[in-house]
């Protein structure tokens, strides 16, 4: 069949075709088209943000939450620019992100056109650099190339990153002929796990599963559970894969904790009295790997998935964990049964202990022990970098068919907002009308990107943001305490008032503050109940060590008091 469109209609058609349902942008003259197919489709929907960095989040999110390739699309100059942050998360996590970015019309190439990023004379050259935060870039320049272009980069993407497609506006407004549109097909990897079913086999005593992002990104998470039960064995999540296992109905009871520098001591433990440590679909960054470098040195590892770890195994290459997990727990039944594992004697549940503190504000222990005791089922939880990441983290549990994400490729602050707001469209559709998303952030990560919560609000989305307002950017206070010597902060906020502020910028915004323990278990319920976006911002001590292990290491068992030097004030 023939037809004839605009490249843009060509982009809707074929993304809605692939299953996408949202693209997440900022308008702009470079990219106005694409709105316009999408406002002629019934099939996708542009959703408009506020800034380009948290649309590439609500991308990033989209994809974290469904597993499906989430799309984000901005204008030429500024608007393209502001993508880049979002799109190096997206990279350094391996998540399938496509951004569609306008440019200017190809007549005015080099010519002085208003943001030019042609490369030519001397212009921007749009790329490079977006050639360096993606998998796939591809500019292009005559009209009908967007099919084998579109088809490239959704098949890039699907492969684990961001593909970038560069489109001048005239080539966006072209109109072209469409036979057969090629669609997108990802090549999966699928080596013979054999080499790790051997291990197994020979094993003589307990496995430890260390399992990672690429689980959820796979959606793999039943066959990562059937597997394990067949092993009987104990799991470990790394930060950023920690919905994977351990919650109800994913193992629960075999679930160790998390690794690396949120993580929980167990989990050392456990590896060091295992036969076997099995690696699956993570690469074991520091944030992941913080502190088990001894205990893996003196266990036998073997690995599988789309990377090789960064510690020494046996590694068995996979980009589709669920037929993979499905195939090496085939050959571990029946005949091909291992007969020398044993299950791991039970370890004692431990948890990093900071310091005591007896400063103003709620602990931040006492916060997400609330939030755990509050949070339904099925509820999703996106949390920010920081002191108030670190906290939850370690301490607030996956709900039951939940989803839990944080951003450690690059650790960007504010990027919860945006991601909540994404991974919130993606799944409340489906999820019935008891679903939300929790957004947990600090006051610093509120005031990069918390503005985003307007776009919340548009939408009328069932989205909760929890801001720990300790009126600084806290971890970095901290880290002014314990290896400057506390002679002075740079990063301590005047006193503000959130909650108050948002309810009184944004009408019809459920928004509080909380300054006493006594008020934040109200606070909390009465939030989570509403039907569209809340916000509860709950005052907090920058003085407060998080459950963060290298602070642990250093800090002495003193209470942190206040530093008196406060270098903004003395400007």
């Amino acid at each position: 069949m023939v037809g004839r469109h605009r490249v843009v209609d060509h982009i809707i058609t074929q993304l809605a075709a692939s299953g996408i349902e949202y693209f997440f942008g900022v308008d702009g003259a470079n990219i106005e088209d694409l709105f316009d197919a999408a406002f002629l489709s019934d099939d996708i929907t542009a959703i408009l943000a506020k800034h380009e960095f948290s649309a590439a989040t609500m991308a990033d999110g989209y994809s974290r939450a469904v597993s499906r390739i989430g799309v984000v699309a901005a204008t030429s100059g500024g608007g393209s620019l502001n993508l880049v942050a979002g799109l190096g998360e997206s990279l350094a996590s391996r998540v399938p992100v496509l951004a569609l970015v306008g440019q200017a019309p190809t007549g005015m190439d080099g010519r002085g056109s208003f943001q030019d990023t042609s490369g030519r004379s001397g212009s921007l050259d749009a790329v490079a650099l977006f050639s360096a935060v993606s998998v796939y870039c591809r500019r292009v320049t005559e009209p009908q190339d967007i099919v084998p272009a579109l088809a490239e980069a959704l098949t890039a993407a699907a492969g684990g990153g961001p593909a970038v497609l560069l489109l001048p506006k005239d080539v966006q407004q072209a109109m072209i002929d469409v036979v057969n549109p090629v669609a997108a097909v990802q090549d999966s990897l699928l080596a013979d796990p054999g080499p790790i079913a051997e291990v197994l086999r020979r094993a003589l005593g307990p496995v430890t599963i260390i399992a990672g992002e690429q689980v959820a990104r796979d959606d793999a998470r039943r066959e990562l559970e059937e597997l394990r039960s067949v092993l009987r064995a104990w799991v470990a999540t790394v930060p950023d894969g920690k919905d994977v296992s351990g919650s109800p109905g994913l193992g629960q009871s075999s679930w160790l904790g998390v690794t690396g520098v949120m993580g929980h001591p167990r989990v050392v433990d456990a590896i060091s009295r295992s036969a076997v440590c099995l690696v699956i679909g993570t690469r074991l960054a520091v944030t992941a790997r913080a502190g088990l470098d001894s205990a893996l040195a003196g266990v036998q590892t073997v690995s599988l998935g789309a990377e090789r770890p960064y510690v020494p195994s046996t590694h068995v290459n996979s980009t589709n964990l669920r037929a993979s997990l499905t195939a090496l727990t085939r050959s571990l039944t029946g005949a091909g049964r291992p007969h020398g594992l044993r299950v791991l004697d039970p370890l004692p549940h431990t948890e990093l202990q900071p310091p005591p503190h007896d400063g103003p504000g709620i602990r931040y222990r006492d916060t997400v022990a609330l939030l755990d005791e509050l949070l339904p089922d099925g509820a999703d939880i996106v949390v920010d970098a920081g002191n108030t990441g670190a906290s939850t983290v370690h301490g607030l549990p996956v709900r039951r068919a939940g989803r839990f994400v944080v951003a450690l490729g690059m650790g960007g602050m504010g990027y919860s907002f945006g991601a909540g707001i994404g991974m919130c469209f993606a799944r409340a559709k489906t999820a019935g009308p008891q679903y939300r998303t929790v957004v947990v952030a600090g006051d610093g990560s509120f005031f990069m990107h918390g503005m985003e919560l307007h776009t919340a609000l548009e939408y009328r989305l069932p989205i909760t943001f929890v801001l720990f307002n300790n009126n600084a950017h806290a971890m970095c206070v901290t880290r002014e305490q314990l290896f400057y010597g506390d002679r002075y902060s740079y990063n301590r906020f005047t006193p503000a008032r959130l909650g108050a502020g948002l309810a009184a910028m944004f009408p019809g915004l459920h928004a509080t503050d909380v300054t006493e323990l006594p008020q934040l278990a109200g606070a909390l319920s009465e939030a989570l109940s509403r039907h569209g976006p809340s916000v509860v911002s709950v005052e907090c001590s920058a003085d407060e060590i998080p459950t963060f292990a290298p602070f642990l290491e250093t800090a002495t068992q003193q209470t942190q008091k206040e530093s008196s030097q406060h270098v903004a004030a003395r400007a």
